[in-house]
């Protein structure tokens, strides 16, 4: 079921975005608050934001159990105070804790190809998981994690080849399909 983005009183979200790097997480989910006239919140730019630095000097400096420490809380965190569209890092739904958290959330998995994903990340050093070998670490990645994001999702949209709006369309379209 999906929270009604008009009621002030909640504090769930309406809708929790996931997905691989390159699916087009914040691209959409700005979209998609803007079409549903609710706030945005990218976890990943609260975790940097909190923490002065970015995402990869956080890897490099602490290393990756202490960030997905960080996004443990933060995801926690942005599922019991926001109330429109939050975006999860890519790699956040692989920690049980954050999976079981979101039961019962509508949760839109953005699929998106190896092909759409290096077009539009280019698999640069700002993404640390796939700094070495990117086209294959990705591909890796995915296969592992394809199927806990299929898990936790109410609804798949596949980006492949599409605009951020041809996909908000798709999303609300679902959306709309499961309101009662």
């Amino acid at each position: 079921m999906v929270s009604d983005p008009s009621e002030p009183a909640t504090t769930r979200p309406a809708v929790v975005v996931v997905g691989p790097p390159g699916a087009g997480k914040t691209t959409v989910g700005e979209a998609l608050a803007a079409r549903l006239g609710v706030p945005f919140h990218d976890v990943d730019a609260a975790i940097e934001q909190a923490q002065g630095r970015s995402i990869s000097d956080i890897f490099v400096d602490d290393g990756e159990p202490v960030f997905r420490e960080l996004e443990r809380e933060a995801v926690a965190r942005a599922l019991a105070q926001e109330r429109g569209v939050v975006s999860l890092g890519g790699g956040a739904v692989m920690d049980p804790l954050t999976e079981a958290a979101l039961a019962g959330h509508t949760v839109v998995f953005l699929d998106v190809s190896i092909a759409d994903a290096s077009k539009r990340i280019g698999f640069d050093r700002s993404r640390p998981l796939l700094s070495v070998n990117p086209r294959a670490t990705w591909v890796a990645m995915m296969n592992n994690r394809r199927p806990t994001y299929e898990r936790v999702a109410t609804v798949r949209v596949d980006t492949a080849g599409r605009t951020p709006t041809e996909v908000v369309d798709d999303v609300v379209a679902h959306l709309d399909g499961a309101r009662p």
